[in-house]
């Protein structure tokens, strides 16, 4: 059986897509959203400890490669993503990833994991925990809109951790909303399949917005909103990218992760760079509000943010210990020797 402790050579736990989904079933796909929501909530309460800067991006006409650093002062992180809308038409994922842990004090990496299947759960697992402090009480339904590899996550970690029995699904392609609520059967949630983002929102609380178009759209227009929802706006994440009418934001207090990044990449990218924000961690921490009325649209403009994956990889860092949802990888050159590498290298000849 594999386990975490030191051995002879610097061996590193590596968490493959098959060992991943091997562990999500284990633990249980919505005993992990929620597990995952906890481990975030609680690296937003010690927000203040973290590095923090937006994430290092290389933009072509293509699409996006992304890499998303953050440490605690003990541990550092980072995630490798991508974000190509053009890989759905080839049979490819719109968005791929891997993460790392490394021992802040010497410098070697103690987990490098999968993140594919991953994000897609931290994802789903941050909006819910936001939704949790915003959205109104006693929620039930949310409108999916955006039927695409994040729909039936999102609808899930709504349902383990706000109590959402029902919701509805939207997508400019009927067949991508056939799927999420195929995939939804059997999960204990009432779903129904709309024809359009209007009817999708009828007697929604919630309003989550995901789609994959790298470009300016309008999914939501001003007046689709009523008053006294909370939407989960998560598709907007690069310059150039945005779901919502910005007379949406006007009208709403708007909650962020971390207000750099999210004026280059959220929906907020459309306002003046002095639009009122207020980062989600004051909310978590009890010093600045949440909702405070009924009638209050409240909106996360989620564009993600690396202590996100650095919770998410801590999680999946505690939870394999002890399994065998790990293989250990020959990863780094550590010779007996520190100061001779070469004789290393001369040694494998033999």
């Amino acid at each position: 059986m594999n386990n975490l402790a030191p051995s002879d050579k610097a061996l590193v736990p590596f968490v493959s897509v098959d060992n991943m989904m091997k562990l999500v079933h284990h633990i249980g796909v919505e005993p992990m959203l929620i597990g995952l929501a906890d481990y975030i909530e609680a690296d937003f309460k010690r927000w203040e400890l973290f590095d923090k800067t937006p994430r290092v991006a290389s933009h072509s006409e293509e699409g996006v490669i992304e890499l998303m650093p953050t440490s605690d002062g003990e541990v550092y992180g980072f995630k490798y993503v991508n974000g190509h809308p053009k890989n759905m038409k080839e049979g490819l994922q719109t968005v791929t990833a891997f993460g790392l842990l490394a021992n802040v004090g010497n410098g070697y990496p103690v987990l490098l994991s999968e993140m594919t299947v991953l994000t897609a759960l931290r994802t789903a697992a941050t909006s819910a925990m936001v939704a949790k402090h915003l959205a109104p009480k006693g929620a039930t339904t949310m409108a999916m809109i955006g039927n695409g590899a994040q729909s039936e996550f999102q609808s899930l970690a709504m349902k383990a951790i706000c109590g959402v029995d029902t919701v509805r699904l939207y997508d400019v392609d009927p067949a991508a909303t056939e799927k999420a609520a195929r995939n939804l059967e059997g999960w204990g949630m009432n779903v129904v399949a709309c024809k359009t983002a209007e009817d999708s929102m009828e007697g929604a609380q919630i309003i989550t917005t995901c789609t994959a178009d790298k470009q300016y759209a309008t999914i939501l227009t001003d007046n689709m909103i009523g008053a006294g929802v909370h939407i989960n706006a998560i598709g907007g994440d690069c310059p150039g990218k945005t779901e919502l009418h910005k007379d949406i934001l006007s009208r709403s207090d708007v909650f962020v992760e971390y207000p750099p990044q999210t004026r280059i990449e959220g929906e907020i990218q459309q306002m003046a760079d002095d639009f009122p924000v207020t980062e989600m961690w004051e909310v978590i921490n009890g010093t600045a509000k949440g909702r405070t009325s009924d009638r209050q649209i409240t909106l996360f403009d989620s564009v993600g943010f690396a202590i996100e994956d650095f919770s998410a990889l801590r999680f999946v860092r505690d939870r394999i210990k002890g399994t065998e949802r790990f293989i250990e990888l020959d990863l780094l050159a550590d010779p007996d020797d520190p100061r001779d590498l070469f004789g290393m290298l001369q040694r494998a000849a033999s």
